[in-house]
């Protein structure tokens, strides 16, 4: 059990104390702000919950501005004493970085296609370059301009007409994912008329140079639920409804081919899919039923010559297998087989060229990329040798090449992008990543993959990093990640930000915990739904692991995770807090009893088959036993930091004001609590590649000032 002492105020110096366990400074008189209690009951199933504090998500009331000011009143003050660090955290994470940076250009349609950045801006600047990279470039869309005014600025894309004259883009300014759709003609640099409210930000053309195809979302609930064709030059209110899902358990989305023969309309939810299709010439054709859904029946599309390629679940493949079908007879019942379903690997995605097939699969945890030739003259995998890394194929658009584009990175290894000759076998590097400054070198880093064992006998994987001179003696600090939900596997990335942790003695672990695919869809299936508190014990069991090998301690281990990661810190923070030093839960989902009740929220029915409905009293006495909110009571608890965004559309502000309210209620040591709303930002955070690492320099911060670091 940790508690921290109090230190004293000296006029303007803050006085360290040695020992480990003296590690936040806190001046007497300054007190937390104390939610007033406002009892609700809350009855479902002949079960009352009493919440105090559901008077929270009156948004815009002013109490609830108020008491979010406060919260964030008190974090600057007990943190006042670091902010000369962060801000200088937040210089060595930026000078790491390379400002004036460009993506490797790939070629669509005559067009050089790549994403820029300026020396000290902020946004990209989206870019290309007609027939040969050495002509004029032709700048599409530069965000920092159109950021000028706005606190929050996000662009989604864009997508050009195919007779390369017209991009449609959406933008936010609000960070609550509910894009404005416009056009820009390319010839002029005019944005014409037509703006499109309440979009998911991207259009698909159709190749007749007018139409396109969008998505609306629901105002309330911001579920994608609506599939409208416009036509430029015509009103949006005279817009076309082309399909609707009433099911509030999906979502929808609209594409185009590779091919670009078909514009496909899909239909998704947590087990289900369903596609429709339409010949993409002008946007006249009707829609036709590709396989109609059926509970339980995932697969995804891609067209080659005059076949589909179905990448499915179907006969209880449950790491997907590969089938085709004919244009023509699309049905399941004319589904044939090309790759088989095997126990080991998981099949993830296939990329289609004219003469290659490129499978992406995942097996004991690693990527493999598998290439093969339509006419069967090849058929071998890409060597990767690492303990642990990750690889991917990245943009892939032409169609007619031997090229195959893919990253490649490792947790001691920058990022690459290689361009790989599938008939010749020869790989050229276009790019790889910087690390400025001029003391890396990777050497210096010692990455590991070790496996944990899982109290019921499943060994769980972990990746670690450290620097080679971090002793394993049970006294380095450690930081442990994780996710554990929707089938989100967190691959072993590198990242410069890391390295102001691992240069100072951290070592950082990624536990790849059931309700990931790490080890593949039954690794998920094991860890959502009445299985969801295998990913907590999971995520234990690993900290216990660490600790009994030496890697660390409880007085050095710390905790992250967000969203749904922050869910599961505030899981194990109730399960276990006797393990942890410190916790960071960003946009943590933590009343997931009172939000899973409420189908007005974004997200609630899309997920039932995530969490469960609690409407059925069998999944609500599950999801009430490890509801971090439901079960905060009288305990130890750890230091924790919280932070939300105001304007969050995934997981509303109130969840973690409220929880912070209840853990400062129960909290029996003097460990602190923070927590900062940003009053600007939604779930991503702050936007802008820079501002977002001041959000990461809070968090360090908070780490190492624990670990009495300060320099």
């Amino acid at each position: 059990m940790k508690k921290i002492v109090p230190l004293l105020l000296l006029t303007l110096i803050f006085v360290y104390s040695c020992n480990q366990k003296d590690t936040r400074t806190l001046t007497k008189n300054t007190i937390p702000p104390k939610a007033e209690k406002k009892p609700v009951n809350l009855e479902k199933h002949g079960d009352i919950r009493v919440d105090d504090y559901f008077w929270m998500k009156e948004r815009d009331h002013p109490e609830v501005v108020d008491y979010l000011e406060r919260e964030n009143d008190y974090y600057n003050k007990l943190t006042e004493h670091t902010k000369e660090f962060q801000a200088e955290l937040f210089k060595e994470m930026k000078a790491r970085i390379k400002e004036d940076d460009a993506s490797v250009p790939f070629k669509n349609n005559g067009y050089w296609y790549y994403t820029r950045y300026e020396t000290g801006k902020d946004y990209p600047i989206f870019c290309r370059k007609k027939d040969s990279l050495d002509t004029a470039e032709i700048v599409v869309f530069d965000n920092n301009e159109m950021a000028k005014g706005h606190s929050y600025f996000n662009q989604a894309g864009y997508s050009i007409s195919e007779d390369n004259t017209i991009a449609a883009f959406g933008v936010d300014v609000v960070s609550r994912r509910k894009y404005t759709l416009q056009f820009k003609d390319l010839k002029t640099g005019d944005l014409l008329p037509e703006r499109i409210e309440n979009t998911t930000g991207r259009a698909v053309w159709t190749n007749d140079n007018k139409t396109v195809y969008y998505t609306r979302k629901d105002e309330e609930t911001l579920r994608s639920n609506q599939i409208f064709k416009h036509v430029l030059g015509t009103p949006p209110e005279d817009d076309v409804l082309v399909f609707q899902e009433d099911d509030e358990t999906y979502n929808i989305f609209v594409y185009k081919t590779k091919s670009k023969k078909f514009i496909i309309i899909g239909s998704g939810s947590t087990l289900t899919t369903e596609y429709q299709i339409a010949s993409a010439e002008d946007g006249t054709s009707d829609f036709k039923m590709f396989q109609k859904r059926e509970r339980g029946l995932e697969y995804s599309i891609a067209h080659y010559g005059e076949d589909f390629y179905i990448l499915t679940n179907k006969d209880k493949a449950t790491n997907f297998k590969l089938m085709k079908a004919s244009e023509t007879a699309t049905e399941k019942e004319n589904w044939t087989e090309v790759i088989p379903h095997r126990d080991e690997v998981l099949l993830e995605d296939i990329d289609i060229f004219k003469d290659f097939l490129v499978i992406s699969e995942r097996s004991n945890g690693l990527n493999k990329i598998r290439i093969t030739r339509w006419d069967e003259t090849a058929d071998y995998y890409l060597p990767f040798d690492n303990e642990t890394y990750t690889a991917f194929p990245t943009a892939n658009i032409d169609f007619d090449t031997e090229i195959l584009r893919y990253a490649y990175n490792a947790l001691n290894t920058p990022s690459s992008v290689i361009d790989f000759n599938m008939v010749t076998k020869e790989k050229e590097i276009k790019k790889e990543q910087k690390v400025l400054g001029g003391d890396f070198k990777k050497e210096n880093y010692v990455m590991e993959r070790i496996w944990a064992t899982a109290r019921d006998g499943v060994k769980v994987p972990v990746s670690i990093i450290y620097h080679k001179d971090t002793k394993k003696n049970g006294k380095a600090p450690l930081l442990q990640y994780a996710y554990g939900s929707y089938g989100s596997t967190i691959d072993p990335s590198f990242s410069t930000i890391r390295l102001s942790l691992l240069n100072r003695g951290f070592i950082y672990a990624i536990a790849h915990i059931r309700g990931g695919e790490y080890l593949g869809r039954q690794w998920y299936e094991d860890g959502k739904l009445l299985k969801k508190k295998n990913t907590f014990t999971d995520f234990i069991d690993v900290s216990k692991h660490l600790i009994d090998s030496k890697y660390t301690s409880s007085d050095h281990l710390y905790a992250s995770g967000g969203s749904a990661g922050g869910l599961l810190m505030g899981a194990v923070v109730n399960m276990a807090p006797e393990l942890y030093h410190g916790i960071i839960a960003a946009v943590p989902f933590v009343d997931v009893v009172t939000t899973m009740l409420d189908d007005s929220i974004p997200l609630t029915t899309g997920e039932y088959d995530e969490w469960g409905n609690p409407n059925t009293k069998e999944y609500y006495d599950y999801m009430k036993s490890y509801s971090p909110y439901d079960n905060a009571f009288a305990k130890a608890y750890p230091n924790i930091f919280v932070t939300t965004g105001y304007h969050d559309s995934q997981v509303q502000y109130w969840e973690p004001a409220k929880w912070v309210a209840k853990l400062r209620e129960y909290n029996t040591s003097e460990n602190q609590i923070l927590f900062y709303c940003d009053m600007d930002a939604g779930h991503g955070g702050a936007s802008g590649r820079f501002e977002a690492l001041k959000e990461i320099a809070k968090d360090y911060a908070f780490l190492l000032d624990l670990e009495n670091i300060n320099k």
